[in-house]
């Protein structure tokens, strides 16, 4: 990357890069402000005196909480190494003691080199915490054990899309994703570039722990990276955010693939409006464009960004070079991103373009059962049922477009976040879970702590008829950009369910469950149902349960009486809680609820 023009973004660059204010003045201005406020230990700020000034109380206070993070599930791993691993435990027991000094260095040390020094002995103690449950936690999750079918598929030659394997989720700990249709998918569903750098690790490491090898180490590389990227008062900040805090880290070891694509868009979002300053797209501005087509050939979350980022790199780059040379640079910008993507997928699609196409858009299309903490929630959790599940998805694409469109009108005051907008759609999606959201929490920070304000100051936005300028009739334009995705969540809460279901069971000797249920269904809609039967207790759902009895489709006004067995042939009755049965329907998305009556149960 080019030494930064923007506060504590690197070396002082030799002469001022083109602003992307559109103004250059200002720009040197707010440059030489927070250059002395930030500035670094041996380059940012001239002189030894700026160097050994006293740290910024926040500094300070970055630092700290970078070390605290550091606790955070580090007991249950000594814990845990103890038993199994003595030495592992042993380096925790002094990776404690680097904490506690580090907490003590925060707060008494007396210069901006001496705290710098700490915040990098925070980032290695960091790193070596990672190693350490690394070392206990390998065998990785779904996400792993896909990836690494995948590199031995491409090791011997083999196409790795559409290519069922069920036989990796016999293992105990194994999630299946299942399918409003009453399936699941056994298939790989991400770009291929996490399983083409998994390949060669796979030939000497022949197990799962080739793939998780693979997303820890993006992990660590990308929050490296991250650190020496941003400014010093930043990074132990960086260092909670990546590896502290025990999130990322735990996504690592089960071998998500969206670890690498954090790892690429390191470089792609920090001091991202510096992208084609003065009208040349220059090394660094191909650099991040080659990231960001990796990363989208890694896992689809960076698809999700993509668009937010290139409207917001043409509204800073209109502001300061007019229509035609910001339009210009954009598609420079997106054609070198999308020659990386196809690079990294021409062998896959030459080989299999069908199955090439279907695998990478998997997690659009295949219709997997509701799961998450969005807004679907309602009608799996606390209503019985919806007719319109379907509506959930247009209000997550309504929302994508509407957050997409106030960017473009809004970009000097949404600029600071287009890290974090993209995953607001998310929420209203019939897949919600937290994992969309927090994955790449670390390019918020990366984008907020490099991105000044002075930036998009001048960034070009629509011009709004004179009504609209106000504060107030700006809110209302954002608001009304936000409405037809509101709208679509109403309509499929208050849709009702489309299934009437009577439910009796059939109790185990001695035991507090049931080898089968008795239900009775009628459907109250005006289309064809085939259903599929799953229970569910709290959160989740169980496998799909055998029909033994009943129509396998139920037209609009018809009943039938259906014979249910669970999985496994008995279903306990859980402590304390309720057991319900849902039925899940394909075509439309529908979902229907019914307590299942036990002796003894609380009233719902």
């Amino acid at each position: 990357m080019d030494a930064g023009s923007y506060p504590g973004g690197g070396a002082v660059a030799q002469r001022p890069p083109a602003s992307v204010d559109g103004t250059a003045a200002p720009a040197r201005h707010e440059g030489a402000r927070e250059g002395a406020e930030h500035a670094e230990p041996g380059g940012s700020a001239p002189g030894s005196a700026a160097a050994a000034a006293t740290p910024a109380q926040w500094h300070r206070g970055m630092t700290l909480i970078g070390t605290i993070s550091l606790f955070i599930g580090t007991r249950g791993t000594w814990t845990e190494a103890m038993g199994r691993h003595p030495s592992l435990a042993a380096l925790i027991s002094v990776c404690y003691a680097g904490i506690l000094v580090a907490g003590v260095a925060a707060c008494a040390v007396r210069t901006r080199r001496a705290l710098a020094r700490v915040d990098a002995g925070v980032l290695v103690i960091a790193l070596v915490l990672v190693v350490c449950r690394y070392a206990l936690h390998h065998a990785g999750a779904d996400e792993g054990v896909l990836t690494a079918q995948a590199a031995h598929a491409i090791a011997h030659g083999q196409p790795i899309y559409d290519q069922p394997w069920p036989w990796l989720f016999e293992h105990s700990g194994i999630a299946l994703t299942k399918t409003m249709s009453g399936g699941a998918d056994y298939t790989y569903g991400y770009p291929p570039l996490t399983a083409l750098l998994t390949a060669p690790v796979h030939l000497v490491v022949h197990s799962t722990a080739a793939a998780t090898m693979v997303s820890t180490g993006a992990l660590m590389a990308g929050a490296v990276v991250l650190w020496l990227m941003l400014p010093a008062p930043w990074r132990s900040a960086a260092t909670a955010v990546c590896l502290g805090f025990d999130l990322l880290p735990q996504y690592a070891r089960e071998g998500y693939p969206a670890m690498l694509a954090f790892a690429l868009l390191v470089p792609v979002v920090v001091r991202w409006p510096e992208t084609g300053a003065g009208g040349r797209l220059g090394r660094a501005g191909v650099v991040r464009a080659v990231c960001l087509g990796a990363a989208c050939a890694s896992q689809q979350l960076a698809w999700f960004l993509t668009p937010f980022l290139l409207v917001a790199l043409y509204a800073v780059r209109r502001g300061e070079l007019g229509r035609r040379e910001a339009l210009a640079l954009t598609a420079r910008y997106t054609g070198t991103a999308l020659v990386s993507w196809g690079i990294l997928n021409a062998y896959f699609a030459a080989q299999d373009p069908v199955g090439w196409l279907h695998g990478i858009m998997l997690p659009l299309t295949q219709n997997a059962i509701l799961h998450g903490q969005g807004v679907v929630d309602i009608s799996y959790y606390f209503t019985d049922g919806s007719s319109r599940l379907s509506f959930y998805s247009y209000a997550s694409v309504l929302l994508l477009l509407g957050l997409l469109a106030a960017t473009c009108l809004f970009v000097r005051r949404l600029g600071l976040a287009v890290t974090v907008l993209p995953w607001a759609s998310f929420y209203f999606a019939t897949r919600s879970q937290d994992g969309y959201f927090l994955m790449l929490t670390p390019l918020w920070l990366a984008t907020l702590a490099t991105v000044p304000a002075s930036a998009l100051a001048h960034a070009w936005q629509p011009r709004l008829p004179e009504r609209l300028r106000g504060r107030r009739a700006k809110a209302a334009v954002v608001a009304g950009l936000l409405v037809p995705s509101v709208l679509c969540v109403a309509v499929a809460v208050a849709s009702p369910p489309p299934l009437s279901m009577t439910i009796t069971t059939q109790p185990a000797r001695a035991h507090h469950g049931l080898t089968s249920v008795t239900v009775r269904v009628t459907n109250k809609g005006s289309t064809t149902l085939t259903p599929h039967f799953a229970s569910r207790s709290g959160q989740g759902s169980s496998g799909w349960w055998a029909i033994r009895s009943g129509a396998r489709t139920l037209p609009p006004d018809a009943s039938t009486t259906y014979r249910l067995t669970p999985p496994g042939g008995y279903r306990g009755f859980p402590p304390h809680q309720h057991l319900y049965l849902t039925v899940f329907t394909a075509d439309p998305m529908t979902i229907t609820s019914g307590l299942i009556p036990s002796k003894g149960a609380p009233p719902r």
